[in-house]
């Protein structure tokens, strides 16, 4: 036995139950928000994407993220670097083998849940991972229990969902599967408490608790405007002032942006078959004009580069 078997210096010496590594599978904009504030809080990330060229494009959005904190004085110079080099990325499963956490936050325009996309992901990332490594996906309106199911082990499975605004929230929708064990929900209860937020558990159901209150709010905002009661601003600021949100609901659409919304409102029509999930005509109009919100500089407002609003882009039913 060499010295170090003997003294266990080759081993990992974090206690069991701690989650030290985080993968991030699919690192768009939830994932590189999720990524930059999981590394901020001492934990080290690995993203895998689908190029090394898309990773090097990640890793200039990371750092542009980190650089509007330190504008605003949330964090030094010296501390982005210290958060940078806990982060990296790869193209290969491979590279998740160490992780003690697996969290799926892909990103598609396709229609639907991506459930047969997503099974494959895990599947692949179970063949390299151990037998303890958590593996988790940011469910907005599909439930952790059909994905698990082509899983060797189902009981690690768990869903977490980190709501928009991510950096302004401190609530993430944590979600138990039929299988998932007690001992999985208190380990990424803890890592949630870790990156300073709050975990609120979740009996799986499609939408969770936020998506499923949002859209029927946008659904009434749209509804409001397109009789003509009030300007997009308005009701914004309406929504504002009467209740404390951060955001009206025309902005968070922009801000999540309209094709999303558009899939949960399809998504969660086609679960529920209740009016109130049913896509408004204006949502569809903007996302057939490719208008989607911050992303493309316009949606239900104009943006400048900078991300701040400028304008509205719809007066009722007239797109500008």
């Amino acid at each position: 036995m060499s010295e170090l078997v003997q003294f266990s210096l080759g081993d990992r010496l974090i206690p069991k139950g701690n989650i030290q590594f985080i993968g991030i599978i699919g690192c768009g904009s939830v994932g590189q928000v999720v990524t930059r504030i999981v590394s901020q809080y001492g934990l080290d990330v690995t993203f895998l994407d689908i190029s090394e060229e898309r990773n090097k494009e990640i890793m200039v959005d990371i750092e542009a993220q980190l650089d509007d904190v330190i504008a605003h004085w949330g964090i030094t110079p010296s501390e982005k670097k210290l958060i940078m080099s806990r982060i990296k990325g790869t193209t290969r499963y491979e590279d998740l083998k160490n992780c003690d956490l697996v969290i799926e936050t892909i990103s598609s325009r396709q229609k639907g849940t991506l459930l047969s996309l997503r099974q494959e992901l895990f599947q692949k990332v179970e063949t390299v991972v151990r037998e303890d490594c958590i593996m988790s996906s940011d469910l907005s309106t599909l439930i952790i229990s059909d994905l698990a199911r082509v899983l060797k082990h189902p009981e690690r499975a768990i869903g977490l969902h980190f709501i928009d605004p991510i950096d302004k929230t401190n609530i993430v929708e944590v979600v138990k599967g039929r299988d998932t064990s007690d001992e999985v929900y208190e380990t990424v209860r803890r890592f949630v408490s870790l990156i300073n937020k709050r975990a609120i558990l979740i009996n799986e159901s499609p939408g969770n608790i936020s998506t499923r209150m949002l859209i029927p709010l946008i659904n009434e905002a749209c509804e409001i405007l397109m009789e003509g009661v009030a300007s997009v601003s308005d009701i914004d600021d309406t929504m504002k002032e009467t209740t404390g949100y951060i955001y009206g609901p025309f902005e968070i659409a922009d801000k999540i942006g309209l094709d999303k919304i558009l899939k949960y409102m399809d998504n969660l029509y086609m679960e529920y078959g209740d009016k109130k999930y049913k896509a408004s005509p204006i949502i569809k109009r903007l996302v057939r004009a490719n208008l989607l919100g911050r992303q493309t500089k316009k949606g239900f407002y104009t943006y400048k580069s900078s991300g701040k609003p400028i304008g509205n882009t719809i007066t009722c039913t007239i797109i500008k």
